[in-house]
């Protein structure tokens, strides 16, 4: 009796230790979320701001067969993020059956290789083209219609305006996301969908087929009216000469918009679209270009606001932006980040010149940033560019990424970036300023010498009143009282280089003498230095 006992004891003390175990596990993580705080926004995954260090992968990558590669170059990258496409074509080859073989590998891999995932979503628009979609959506050209030009030839974009098109990307979209809810709802690897991939018409400024010519000839609805601000009339009446592209916008947006709302009830993370950018800002520029040197109907920057009204299951818009000139990137991002849309660049160019952008971004509060192409298939669009400056710069931030996710969404979090010409800046925090001075070396009594091609950054964040979290590439940091120079009425108590882990700030060594004499000096090293000063 007593060994029964004991033996019963025992099972019974054994399984509730079980139960315990495997609780955290049954209810799993918390789901992804964007948040937003005095205009704000941060993406909280697994309940905590997170700063996405991605790699979008080439559009033929997403395949078993090329995924080991994938995961090399994700190592490589330094990143904490893949950005995955999933086809339409390969997921539904034939209608209402589902293929998830790539899905699933690239779900478990990304868990293998500790990283989350970001899925594209290839459907009706993929480049503003449909060359993702089934066979059997091809080839029924009656069922599936095309855009139809003003000069009555149909070309290969599907129109938003047919029901049937819609259902079944609406149909696949769903399947999708239910299979996501049945492998990742308690770990939720996937951290945000992209519905389709850069909308819109190439080759034509809207669909020109009967159906849409009678619409168009009508009055303009009125929830379009709404979000616009403009009085009731056709089309051409209230949009003039952009009438077709909005036209279009509508349509595209509120297609887009209810397979978002589809996807969102089956398994709800956040949704985003990504944006074709016009060539320009100038809008005048635009509106001679929808359609030829970009898509028409997309998000392009002036239509921002139009889309964030029209498509509110769209939890936020990115723009691709590709265009190197640094005038132009920033006022892009400025154009997107919104008080109703977070900064989120989910594709930039991958060579070396783009990588000083990921430092705009982190001081304009960017969730994440992405190049595009980052994986080892011998092909680019752009050419055969490096990345070495975007694996360094992940490198730097990645071990305390989740503490810049946080400061940024604290509104604490600053940086400087090196121009042409602009050899030094000032980074004001109030009671203390912070003097950034470009070139590596930089020699007693000169004037900092800059960089050759203009790369340098610094990144500075404040931790209390007096402490400060420094990094930045091929720069030097001093920190100074309004008005003084460097070490009048101020000292260094500490600059301790150190590193996170697991949020925990591990110091590797104090900084003193020639390493704080010219300020604080960063080079090709990953290095991070805490800071505290002292008012006398």
């Amino acid at each position: 009796m007593r060994f029964s006992a004991l033996l019963r004891f025992s099972t019974f003390a054994a399984a509730v230790l079980l139960a315990f175990t495997a609780l955290p596990q049954a209810l799993g993580v918390e789901a992804p979320r964007l948040v937003q705080k005095d205009g704000r926004y941060a993406l909280l995954v697994e309940g905590r701001p997170f700063l996405i260090l991605g790699g979008q992968i080439h559009n033929s990558s997403a395949w078993p067969s090329e995924l080991p590669q994938v995961w090399q170059s994700m190592a490589a990258l330094h990143a904490n993020t893949v950005e995955a496409p999933v086809y339409w074509e390969q997921f539904e080859p034939q209608p209402g059956r589902f293929d998830f073989t790539n899905v699933d590998a690239i779900v478990e891999g990304a868990r293998a290789h500790n990283l989350h995932v970001v899925l594209l979503w290839f459907g009706t628009w993929k480049n503003s083209k449909m060359h993702y979609v089934p066979g059997w959506v091809k080839n029924d050209t009656v069922r599936f219609p095309r855009i139809i030009r003003p000069d009555g030839e149909p070309i290969d974009v599907l129109s938003p305006m047919s029901r049937n098109t819609l259902e079944a990307d609406k149909s696949a979209f769903v399947a999708l996301m239910r299979h996501l809810k049945q492998i990742d709802n308690e770990q939720h690897t996937v951290i945000l969908m992209q519905v389709e991939n850069e909308s819109g018409n190439i080759g034509s400024a809207r669909d020109n087929s009967p159906e849409s010519n009678r619409e168009f000839a009508g009055q303009v609805p009125a929830d379009l009216l709404a979000a616009t601000g403009k009085q009731a009339g056709t089309w051409t009446e209230v949009f003039g000469a952009e009438a077709d592209e909005i036209f279009q916008a509508y349509h595209q947006a509120k297609y887009i918009n209810e397979i978002a709302a589809a996807g969102k009830q089956v398994f709800a993370i956040p949704c985003y679209i990504n944006a074709w950018l016009g060539s320009s800002i100038d809008e005048s520029q635009q509106r001679q270009m929808a359609g030829i040197r970009y898509p028409s109907g997309g998000a392009v920057q002036k239509l921002v606001g139009m889309w964030r009204t029209l498509a509110p299951s769209i939890d936020m818009i990115g723009p691709d932006i590709y265009n190197g000139d640094s005038h132009f990137y920033r006022e892009t991002m400025k154009a997107y980040h919104r008080p109703d849309n977070p900064l989120w660049i989910p594709e930039t160019g991958r060579d070396d010149s783009f990588a000083k952008f990921f430092f705009y971004a982190l001081g304009d509060g960017a969730i994440g940033f992405s190049p595009f192409g980052v994986d080892q298939t011998g092909w680019n669009i752009l050419g055969d560019q490096p990345w070495k400056a975007h694996a360094n710069n992940f490198a730097l931030i990645g071990p305390m990424s989740r503490e810049i996710a946080r400061l940024e969404f604290e509104g604490k979090l600053k940086t400087a970036v090196e121009e042409p010409g602009q050899t030094s800046q000032e980074i004001d925090f109030g009671e203390w300023q912070a003097t950034v001075a470009y070139g590596f070396p930089q020699p007693d009594g000169r004037h900092a010498p800059g960089t050759k091609d203009a790369h340098g950054a610094a990144l500075v964040a404040q931790l209390g009143p007096d402490e400060f979290l420094v990094t930045g590439v091929d720069a030097s940091i001093s920190f100074h009282l309004p008005g003084k120079l460097p070490w009048i009425r101020s000292q260094i108590v500490t600059a301790e280089q150190g590193t996170y882990e697991n949020g925990v700030w591990k110091p590797l060594r104090l900084w003193n003498g020639d390493e704080t004499d010219r300020g604080l000096c960063f080079h090709e090293k990953p290095e991070v230095v805490r800071v505290k000063m002292q008012r006398f």
